[in-house]
């Protein structure tokens, strides 16, 4: 096998902001692994600095990683490969994930099935997933807003996180009276804070909110699972399958990213701890090209939510991937192996 990789870099839409700082472009790394048959698997890395990671690191270490996947010389071998990975380059999640996705996309090529059969799902079972609004003056977020239900996107979620979240959230809900709105404070609010913000924002037909206080603070997070009306899910307190036992009883909602876990069977496993647990299970991602969203859509039959919009948030998207239609993400109309992933 052999294997190369190269950046690309996405404009966005329109300029995103959360809590955390504003975006305009998503610097990505797309990986592909081929075998000696000429079959060719595509991955992609979506990095964070919030992660400790930039499109910089990922390059850095993708030479290690990729000897792995070349020594391995088995596109089947997606355990070992993995195990090696980890082995070789512990942190850089998004790189892993990426030559993860890459692997398994041509695994399933090379087995002439689609990555969810693959796998033995069922495509019956899938998803709307949301489309996100991230915080702007109101008026913007308005129009954005009233785009997205004149796209057909049924469920919303809004980026909250400033002094003005109730006027936002109002203008959101003004502009969708009858859409499903999540809210995500990514970390923005204390516990009491998230609590005072939580009983209005009930008020509003939120469906649930997530991460509503820092990641370390897991007994913040307790503080405000133990007080909300509405149902919490954990993003930024929940990376991998480890950290299941620790956020069981503070939230109801563990929401996994493949940039987070670091590959589609660490993803898994995390899916499989939650349940365990009695939690519901979403999967998210950043703002990230198909070349990763393809992937990320063939774990919908294992979820309860679905937030996998980055490609959509993109100007353009170099690559094709799983059909969603109006935000339903569309297995059954997958007529490619692998992730359905391929060149625009």
């Amino acid at each position: 096998m052999k294997a190369s990789f190269e950046r690309r870099e996405f404009p966005l839409e329109h300029p995103f902001t959360i809590s955390r700082g504003t975006q305009q472009t998503a610097g990505n790394v797309v990986v592909r692994v081929e075998d000696d048959d000429g079959n060719v698997g595509v991955g992609g890395a979506a990095p964070s600095p919030h992660y400790g990671e930039t499109a910089a690191t990922v390059e850095a270490v993708l030479p290690d990683l990729l000897a792995v996947v070349e020594r391995a010389d088995d596109p089947h071998a997606l355990a070992r490969i993995e195990t090696g990975m980890r082995e070789v380059v512990s942190d850089n999640p998004a790189a892993r994930a990426a030559v993860s996705i890459a692997c398994h996309d041509l695994a399933a090529k090379r087995a002439d099935l689609p990555l969810y059969r693959y796998w033995g799902l069922d495509a019956a079972n899938s998803l709307d997933t949301s489309y996100t609004i991230g915080i702007d003056d109101e008026e913007t977020m308005r129009e954005k807003t009233a785009e997205a239900v004149d796209a057909g996107y049924g469920t919303l979620k809004v980026k909250l996180g400033t002094s003005r979240d109730e006027q936002l959230l109002s203008a959101v809900r003004e502009a969708a009276p009858d859409a499903t709105i999540r809210v995500d404070a990514n970390e923005a609010w204390t516990p009491k804070e998230a609590v005072r913000n939580i009983e209005w924002l009930a008020d509003y037909g939120v469906e649930f909110v997530e991460q509503p206080v820092p990641a370390e603070n897991r007994e913040g997070l307790k503080y405000v699972y133990e007080r909300s009306p509405l149902p919490i899910a954990a993003d930024e307190s929940c990376v991998v399958a480890s950290d299941i036992p620790d956020i069981a009883d503070r939230c109801d909602i563990a929401n996994l990213k493949l940039m987070k876990t670091g590959g589609l069977r660490e993803a898994k496993r995390l899916v499989h701890a939650a349940r365990a647990h009695g939690l519901e299970v979403m999967c998210g991602c950043m703002i990230e090209s198909n070349a990763s969203i393809a992937a990320a859509c063939h774990l919908a039959p294992l979820l309860d939510y679905a937030d996998l919009d980055g490609s959509l948030l993109l100007a353009a998207d170099d690559f094709e991937g799983v059909p969603m239609p109006a935000g339903r993400v569309d297995l059954q109309a997958v007529d490619r192996p692998g992730t359905g992933v391929r060149e625009a």
